[in-house]
């Protein structure tokens, strides 16, 4: 018998560790970001202080990451781009890294990529050419070089990259975990396999998935979250919202954000579907 694996919102928010965990979210920019989850798990801080102390991990960092560092909840930000694209600066990750109150991991899209790719191959580091020839050994002293055995070419070592508790929103999932994301995958089939919890928010969950991105074993936890990526788009079924974005924009550090933000949260279900 196939495991059923739904929860609420509120209830797969408290599946985050309360203190120092990474946070991983998929879809890139303004495309399929886990805004529902996002937003529950800054609604749960704000009731219980937890989680606290949270380093992200994107591949790249939007609106769904913001609201987390205006909220005070992130130490740590790992990620190649951190913004609204069209829209302007992230407003919260902004202010905080001018304010000093947030850690900068310098990173890039080769850092990440063979990070993950160390992780999954279940070793230590990747050997890559990028970064050679650059400053940004400067900003990352962790990151070392090594001498290639057969070639003797000086090789870049990127660490392997963990990660506690990865979101992806999905277009459809079923009730075991299985999820179809749609053809723009960003990194989240690799998240879904380097995390240590894997959760699933779906525009819909159906009986049965015909085809699957991500992999019901990979899944510890189902949400049922319509509409659970806006103001950030989910092609084919909604488009990016960006009155919403540039009223977030007007209103982030302001007595309004938490209003706004309210709204947001109170516009979605948040029942398990």
């Amino acid at each position: 018998m196939a495991l059923d694996k739904r929860l609420t919102l509120e209830q797969a928010a408290a599946l985050v560790p309360v203190q120092g965990a990474v946070v991983a979210f998929g879809g890139t920019t303004l495309y399929r970001r886990p805004m529902a989850f996002s937003l529950a798990l800054r609604d749960r801080f704000a009731r219980t202080g937890r989680p606290s102390g949270i380093t992200l991990l994107c591949f790249t960092a939007g609106v769904e990451s913001d609201v987390l560092v205006g909220a005070g909840m992130v130490q740590r930000v790992r990620t190649c781009y951190f913004g609204l694209e069209i829209f302007g600066f992230a407003p919260a990750f902004t202010a905080a890294v001018h304010a000093g109150r947030l850690e900068v991991m310098e990173e890039s899209e080769a850092s990440l990529a063979m990070g993950i790719r160390a992780r999954l191959a279940r070793v230590g580091f990747m050997p890559s050419t990028a970064w050679i020839g650059t400053d940004m050994f400067r900003l990352r002293p962790d990151v070392q070089t090594i001498q290639d055995p057969y070639s003797g070419e000086t090789l870049t070592a990127f660490p392997a990259i963990g990660c506690d508790v990865a979101i992806v929103h999905a277009l459809r999932a079923d009730p075991e975990g299985n999820a179809d994301i749609g053809r723009h995958w960003g990194v989240d089939r690799e998240l879904s396999l380097i995390a240590e919890t894997v959760i699933v928010t779906a525009e819909e969950i159906v009986p049965r998935l015909d085809r699957a991105d991500i992999i019901a074993p990979s899944v510890d936890a189902v949400v049922a979250a319509p509409g659970g990526a806006w103001p950030t788009s989910c092609h084919p079924l909604y488009p990016v919202d960006g009155q919403a974005l540039l009223r977030y924009t007007d209103l982030a550090g302001t007595p309004q954000e938490g209003s706004l933000l309210e709204s947001w949260s109170a516009r979605r279900p948040t029942g398990a579907g």
